[in-house]
């Protein structure tokens, strides 16, 4: 996870960066790069981090369970959101 904090305070960095506005525009671009670069790989470690989150659950007789992680609506939503969905 090591990695993970890493890369999103170099995101953060690049970011800031970013922000100021007064840099030129091919080192606008090149950060703008490294950004979305940086963000898709946190937003991999995060989703992988996601399928291996288990939520122990007791069972009868005092056994332990494990069981998948639900997702809260909210994050449901934003996915929806993305999606073209055709209603007809």
């Amino acid at each position: 996870m090591a990695d993970f904090e890493k890369k999103l305070t170099d995101l953060e960095s690049v970011v800031e960066r970013l922000e100021q506005g007064d840099l030129p525009l091919e080192e606008s671009v090149r950060l703008f790069e490294e950004g979305m670069k940086l963000s898709e790989s946190c937003k991999q470690e995060l989703d992988s981090a996601e399928g291996r989150i288990q939520v122990l659950m007791e069972q009868g007789g005092g056994k332990m369970k494990a069981q998948p992680l639900e997702l809260e609506a909210e994050e449901d939503e934003d996915f929806d959101a993305d999606e073209d969905v055709d209603e007809d």
